[in-house]
């Protein structure tokens, strides 16, 4: 007989209700998008235990769904034990304050925004990362904080001793004044951050180097793929949004030139205004990138929705001119005829498997390709006291052919326009 009783100490994965209304306009079907909106739970660590949805030609604006619907919501959650019940849409506060009110304590009530932020504050890791997602959650909480004072609101209003000093709106006061002071300062630092994020693109983009970052719907395996090609060890896991800080690697290609990969933020449909804006500073390496690979993962029936998604989100961030490759990632999960398919359709994309390591060489003949596509042949002689600039060169450019002479070295190279431009002092008549 055990003499200790064995006590579970694993945290139990909080019980979720989820929740969609079709009003027919969406791009995507409630069933897809509900199945992500389960994913989010996952990774946020709970588990859906069941999921609901009502036709509507528009939300409700009292409480998102019709009530004789919220009174049925209000049984489920009951009767199967439900810890927090999640929206596929924005909450307005009152929404949320009148369900919250239906389904009475201790169950939460969310929204998709809510859910993202909370997945975002888990995975952020780096100092930049977590002040991004504090703006983003202290934006979406100062509308909300009415509803959190509410108790004391009714103190207020029921008169009586000390209800004149008004001590529920004089609280709420004190609070929304402590978060937009704090916004404030956020905004402050992450301005800082930014500028010294943009003074080290701007010493990639004087020395020459060709930039090349990744971008995709999240779980695309972006950096399972930069893992694959630069032997790094950045974090990889089948979940959303397992990476948020961005990732910068060197690779040299087999021509000798150096170019730099960076791994970003993966995008998600619905993505809060919120993040995107307070993320700018991050998504700032697409934005200053030579080449975008857009991942796709191939193995999704819904890839297509997912690539226009992407899209919307590179225009929003300026980032939508771009020179971009589509690569077809987790094609070892597919059987051959639909990789053909796929290639039919999509003559001009490169198809990869980063899990297996296939399809990585043509992937980097391509970026070459790329990388090249503007290149200047010139000669220069650069003199040996320049070692730094010869080193670039050898780095930097396609040596062709050199020798080292009594005046420095003769280089005949093909070089990018902005190293061509470094060079210029130095040409010799080619």
């Amino acid at each position: 007989m055990a003499r200790f009783k064995h006590i579970e100490t694993a945290p139990v994965p909080e019980r979720a209700l989820i929740v969609g209304v079709d009003t027919g306009r969406s791009d995507w079907p409630m069933d897809e998008s509900l199945d992500e909106l389960e994913r989010l739970v996952e990774t946020a660590d709970g588990v859906v235990v069941a999921r609901e949805t009502q036709k509507l030609d528009a939300p409700i604006p009292k409480t998102y769904v019709g009530s004789g619907k919220a009174e049925e919501l209000a049984g489920i959650v009951r009767r199967m034990d439900i810890d927090v019940v999640v929206f596929d849409e924005e909450l307005s506060p009152s929404q949320q304050s009148n369900l919250e009110r239906i389904f009475g304590e201790p169950v939460k009530v969310i929204d998709r925004t809510a859910l993202i932020l909370d997945i975002f504050g888990r995975h952020a890791s780096t100092r930049e990362g977590r002040l991004q997602v504090q703006l983003a959650q202290l934006q979406y909480v100062l509308p909300r904080l009415r509803g959190m004072w509410s108790h004391l609101m009714g103190e207020q209003t029921r008169g009586g001793i000390g209800s004149r000093f008004g001590q529920g709106e004089s609280q709420l006061e004190v609070d929304r004044r402590l978060v937009r002071d704090r916004i404030a300062a956020l905004r402050k630092e992450l301005a800082r951050l930014e500028t010294r994020r943009a003074t080290q693109s701007k010493a990639r983009w004087d020395s020459g180097i060709y930039r090349v970052a990744l971008a995709g719907y999240t779980n695309a395996g972006k950096s399972t793929l930069l893992n694959a090609l630069t032997d790094s060890g950045v974090y990889a896991k089948d979940e959303l949004f397992a990476t948020l800080d961005p990732t910068t690697r060197s690779i040299d290609l087999a021509e000798g030139r150096k170019i730099t990969l960076t791994d970003t933020v993966g995008f998600i449909q619905k993505l809060p205004t919120t993040l995107v804006e307070s993320f700018k500073s991050t998504l700032a390496e697409v934005r200053v990138a030579d080449l975008v690979l857009e991942v796709v993962d191939a193995n999704d029936v819904n890839w297509e929705k997912k690539a226009q998604t992407v899209e919307d989100i590179l225009t929003q961030i300026e980032a939508g001119s771009i020179r971009r490759v589509m690569v077809f990632n987790k094609c070892d999960l597919m059987a051959e005829e639909d990789i053909q398919s796929l290639r039919s359709q999509n003559p001009d994309a490169v198809f990869v498997s980063a899990q297996e390591g296939k399809g990585l060489t043509a992937l980097l003949h391509r970026i070459a390709r790329e990388a090249s596509a503007g290149d200047v042949t010139l000669t220069a002689l650069v003199p040996y006291e320049k070692g730094l600039l010869i080193k670039m060169v050898h780095e930097r450019c396609q040596v062709i052919r050199e020798q080292y002479v009594e005046e420095g070295l003769l280089v005949t190279c093909k070089a990018a326009e902005r190293m061509a431009k470094t060079l210029e002092p130095y040409r010799q008549n080619d």
